[in-house]
């Protein structure tokens, strides 16, 4: 089993930056691809970035592309996401996901409870 907590959301003015952490415990989640997804009210879960269990590799959806950042630190069992430039359309509740691939949502295992972000125009 894998417990994921995500933490860090709240409210910014457009334009500010906030990082998002989320705490992996149980299985060794340093062997997993780990990945952020979003849900804004009315729309379906939405894929944000993933970043394989080696950290080498990481892929974003094209709407965050250069300005959101995702990093793990494997001693930590932690995995960020650096939000820059931040738009009112990223206005969502972000979840972190585990044991997965890709931007489908039903290929990832494990997920947090999520955590609130709401930008302000």
């Amino acid at each position: 089993q894998v417990q994921l907590v995500e933490s860090g959301g709240g409210l910014v003015q457009g334009g500010g930056s906030l990082r998002l952490s989320c705490a992996a415990s149980g299985r060794t989640v340093s062997l997993f691809d780990m990945g952020w997804f979003r849900q804004a009210p009315g729309n379906e879960r939405e894929f944000v970035a993933a970043i394989d269990y080696s950290g080498s590799n990481t892929y974003y959806a094209d709407s965050v592309k250069g300005r959101f950042t995702i990093s793990r630190d494997t001693r930590k069992n932690t995995v960020y996401l650096q939000m820059n430039s931040l738009k009112p359309e990223d206005t969502a509740v972000y979840s972190c996901a585990a044991e997965g691939s890709g931007t489908v949502v039903a290929r990832w295992h494990y997920w947090g409870q999520g955590t609130q972000v709401t930008v302000s125009s």
